[in-house]
């Protein structure tokens, strides 16, 4: 019977509530939901959870019955002010229960919403999602935890229906620091792969073209560039075994003047050359480019 083995299902699994109804809050319950999980969900505006409830989700009515459906809370708002300004009139109803924040915020946000979660009586892990909606529910995307440890580990079997789940330790503020600098690794790379396609673009190379060999480059090469470095930078030495800043530096100066000659704004080659005549300037030409961490701890 098809009710009874739905009936099953969920007996097999833990439920959940989905506080926050935008692009990715229904993101995360439908794959709750697509995953056998009873998933209870609450926003602001009813009307953005219509679709998950004829799909099986249940629409609480109030912050206070969506907390006391499920043991785990998983709050996806703009903010931390924002999770606190929604949970103000029931946090007490928090107590017992654990709630994944998985909004945006600081390490420093993430560590003070432990705090706040502590003297309800709950757990609190912080979260950090490295996907687009469209990417959730697959074993490939990946999502960033942190925080306490023993509520980790008694819900990550049903925090792995969203993607792969990382725990970055007990620190709650480790999962947003690692997002931030994962964000700024995604920002450095889409604009260098953008640069690129305009300056090829200029001879008439279509992006379409320039990137099955941009995407090989990083993915076979710099990603090994990057394996190497991370020893030296944090043994604090930096051999130059490879390429010296003094020839990464003439380098640069290709770069440069082939986006000038295209007219192709040249920014970001010449940030790229004034970190790496900074090191030489200090006398180290000779070392590796992993050097240039030193300018940029300042």
């Amino acid at each position: 019977m098809p009710n009874d083995e739905a009936r099953r299902t969920h007996m097999n699994h833990e439920a959940v509530t989905v506080i926050g109804m935008g692009s990715m809050g229904r993101a995360l319950a439908e794959a709750f939901r697509a995953a056998g999980h009873p998933t209870t969900v609450w926003n602001r505006s009813p009307a953005k959870a219509a679709d998950l409830v004829a799909r099986g989700a249940v629409r609480a009515e109030t912050v206070a019955d969506a907390i006391a459906a499920s043991p785990l809370i998983v709050v996806c708002v703009l903010d931390h002010d924002a999770m606190y300004t929604t949970l103000a009139a029931d946090e007490a109803a928090l107590a017992g229960r654990t709630v994944v924040n998985l909004g945006s915020g600081s390490p420093e946000q993430a560590r003070e919403a432990a705090v706040w979660a502590a003297r309800l009586g709950a757990a609190y892990v912080d979260g950090a999602i490295m996907s687009t909606p469209p990417g959730i529910g697959r074993p490939e995307s990946m999502l960033l935890y942190s925080g306490d440890a023993a509520a980790f580990a008694r819900h990550v079997d049903t925090l792995r229906a969203l993607g792969d789940p990382l725990d970055l330790g007990p620190d709650a503020g480790v999962a947003s620091l690692y997002d931030t600098a994962l964000l700024g690794v995604m920002w450095a790379t889409l604009t260098g792969w953008l640069h690129g396609s305009a300056v090829v673009g200029a001879d008439g190379v279509k992006a379409a073209d320039f990137t099955p060999i941009a995407n090989r480059w990083p993915a076979h090469a710099v990603t090994g560039f990057i394996g190497h470095y991370a020893a030296q930078v944090d043994a604090g030495a930096y051999p130059g075994d490879d390429a010296t800043l003094d020839v990464h530096l003439a380098t640069m100066d290709h770069l440069v003047h082939a986006s000038r000659d295209r007219g192709v704004d040249t920014a970001l080659p010449e940030l790229y050359r004034a970190y790496t005549e900074r090191a030489i300037t200090a006398g180290h030409g000779a070392d590796g480019y992993a050097r240039v961490i030193e300018g940029l701890r300042g």
